[in-house]
């Protein structure tokens, strides 16, 4: 009985660290720090981190224009600025949220959901890109900044979505290479972004 008790607590144990180490660019070690600390935290706070996660996969979809993350059928920023002529397309919403924090761009986004990558099979059909022409055409677009990673995947993707847009007159912008070659935006500090941001180039 005993025995079994025990084993019990450690498959419980191994079953949260397995979890946790499912999450992106977490590791085992960092795993178990995550399920100790839930394991010792009270039961108040592990109830109200298990339904904020239920909460936020049951509501947050993606905003019908921008492809954003939103709990509504349009985000907050297409309703806002819905009037803006600029749109800053990024690979995901983390990107999308670092720059809004940056304070520097006060237009409108389109997340792609990824970038063209021969190696992890993902061309320019699996990325949200159709409904970004749609965008330019019907909203009158006069700039679209391209802020996808400087990294080789990040700079075909680039290209790729400039030789669509130009065609159309539209102005088309990559951010300033102040941004390091391999740098990931999400992780990049706000005054750098807004620089990049103000110094953007034509492309």
């Amino acid at each position: 009985m005993w025995q079994n008790s025990v084993m019990k607590n450690i498959d419980c144990i191994a079953t949260l660290i397995n979890h946790f180490t499912k999450l992106q660019g977490v590791g085992y070690k960092t795993a178990e720090r995550f399920a100790y600390q839930i394991i010792e935290s009270d039961m108040d706070f592990v109830k109200s981190f298990s339904n904020a996660m239920i909460c936020a996969k049951e509501n947050v979809k993606l905003c019908r224009t921008c492809g954003n993350f939103s709990v509504e059928e349009n985000c907050g920023i297409c309703e806002r600025r819905a009037d803006n002529k600029t749109i800053c397309v990024v690979r995901d919403p983390r990107d999308a949220m670092a720059i809004e924090k940056s304070g520097a761009f006060v237009g409108k986004y389109h997340v792609l959901h990824g970038v063209i990558s021969p190696l992890n099979k993902k061309g320019p059909n699996d990325l949200n890109l159709k409904s970004l022409i749609t965008r330019v055409r019907d909203e009158n677009i006069e700039e679209v900044i391209i802020a996808t990673n400087p990294d080789v995947e990040g700079e075909a993707t680039a290209s790729y979505i400039a030789a669509l847009i130009k065609p159309s007159g539209v102005k088309v912008t990559r951010l300033a290479q102040g941004l390091a070659m391999g740098a990931y935006i999400e992780y990049v500090d706000e005054v750098t972004i807004g620089a990049a941001i103000s110094n953007r180039v034509i492309i």
